[in-house]
């Protein structure tokens, strides 16, 4: 049996490298992609060292042509995709109105452009073949958003809704689309955030599970596909939240932005 190929980007930390990690020991070969090559090199070798299988792309996602890229790479190397997780993320914590465009302009291109992009590349040959899986790494920001991060919470209602339509229009196939709605995650995203320019740190840190956590939670999907997965599993009941008291949100929210700012 020919050996499954896995790209996933943003691997180079966080949910990304452990994901890798845990597939790889599945006996599926993965596809690092990220803009750090040094770090994706080290894990590369890492999962080899362990017995599996990695390659290595050095990508920055932003850039269209890097993209294309990205998707030649994989099918010059390994003929076809299995699966697509798309990952990277860009987070940035504070009022909108403070934010530099060239952040938000990033975190548009990262957290939707590139999931756009290369869901575009990688699906009609998915669909040829009747045989593949996309996994978008959304957030429980999609449907609670929350003061504060309003693009980042935009961008995963895009995913929301992005996965939905594709799991309807990919009925009857053997081609599955499923989102992931997870909720703070122990990476360097917080610090990351809370160093771009007239940001600071985002408040659900103290809540962060262990990515590790995370990665075992997408196996599971790959094994068993369906189109939406909460982690943990509890936040299943946040939507509701939003529905049945976001009018409590719209009046405590801001006072606890407005604390957030004051602490810098």
């Amino acid at each position: 049996m020919k050996i499954k190929t896995a790209l996933i980007t943003g691997a180079s930390s966080g949910i990304g490298s452990a994901t890798a990690r845990l597939l790889a020991q599945q006996n599926i070969h993965v596809v690092l992609v990220a803009r750090r090559l040094q770090r994706l090199s080290v894990l590369a070798q890492e999962i080899k060292q362990a017995g599996g299988s990695a390659a290595v792309i050095h990508a920055d996602l932003t850039q269209e042509v890097e993209r294309i890229n990205v998707y030649e790479q994989v099918l010059a190397d390994s003929g076809n995709l299995d699966i697509l997780i798309n990952n990277a993320g860009l987070g940035w914590y504070g009022y909108y109105a403070d934010m530099p465009w060239d952040i938000a302009l990033e975190v548009l291109q990262v957290n939707i452009t590139a999931v756009a992009h290369l869901t575009n590349l990688f699906l009609p040959e998915m669909r040829a073949r009747n045989s593949g899986h996309i996994i978008n790494i959304g957030s429980i920001a999609g449907s609670f958003p929350n003061q504060g991060v309003a693009l980042y919470s935009a961008s995963k209602s895009f995913l929301d809704s992005f996965t939905t339509v594709l799991h309807r229009e990919l009925t009857g196939t053997r081609v599955e689309c499923s989102v992931a709605r997870v909720g703070p995650v122990a990476t360097e995203f917080f610090d990351q955030a809370a160093h771009r320019t007239a940001g600071f740190p985002i408040p659900a840190e103290r809540f962060a599970i262990p990515a590790e956590d995370v990665a075992h939670r997408i196996w599971g999907l790959i094994e068993r596909p369906r189109k939406v997965i909460y982690i943990p599993r509890a936040l299943v009941m946040v939507p509701w939240v939003e529905l049945l008291f976001g009018w409590l949100v719209d009046r405590l929210g801001p006072l606890l932005l407005k604390r957030a700012s004051a602490h810098l």
